[in-house]
């Protein structure tokens, strides 16, 4: 829990009695490694805080490939924003790599946090404006550069995620073949 307050403390000041009520609202969930905390399909209805483990976030495109386009791993928030805010079904999947254990806040907690804590709707808008910024300039960066590119600024941005993901789950996110995938590991070694 100290992780979710020490997260939510970087962007404002709360005092005791808010951060007591935040603790009250958040419950624990833990997920198996496969499992999915939003499935494709189905509306978000609670916003996950990862503590331990990898969630993927994934989908199938029309040739039935399994595409994955991040990696939300421990200390981050886990959301699909559109699906959360506008109540429509999420295009993507939110699926376990290793098994997990999330806190997480319903819908109607998160409104009453924003009732009882007055600087919450700011809180919850500088953290996702943070999180859509990384996500942009990862995306920006993954659209410009070469697959050895790719592969070494992600080791920057996600250290030791490497050893922790399955390699072909890593060459999708990469958008390279695992082969080639193998052989920019083993040029780099």
């Amino acid at each position: 829990m100290k992780e979710l307050i020490n997260y939510i403390l970087k962007y404002s000041v709360l005092h005791e009695l808010q951060i007591e009520l935040i603790k009250s609202k958040a419950q624990m969930k833990v997920i198996k490694k496969g499992e999915c905390f939003l499935e494709a399909g189905k509306v978000a209805k609670q916003l996950g805080f990862v503590l331990e483990g990898i969630l993927r976030v994934c989908w199938y495109n029309d040739k039935g490939e399994d595409i994955t386009r991040a990696f939300i791993t421990e200390n981050h928030f886990a959301l699909n924003v559109s699906s959360f805010t506008n109540s429509t079904p999420s295009e993507v999947s939110f699926e376990a790599i290793s098994d997990c254990k999330l806190l997480v806040f319903s819908k109607n907690s998160l409104i009453e946090l924003e009732e009882a804590i007055a600087c919450w709707k700011e809180i919850m808008s500088k953290v996702t404006s943070t999180a859509l910024t990384n996500k942009l300039r990862i995306s920006n960066n993954m659209l410009i550069q070469d697959g050895k590119t790719r592969y070494l600024e992600f080791l920057k941005i996600y250290p030791g995620l490497a050893n922790r993901i399955p390699l072909s789950t890593l060459a999708s996110y990469l958008g390279i073949k695992q082969s080639s995938l193998s052989r920019i590991r083993k040029n780099i070694k």
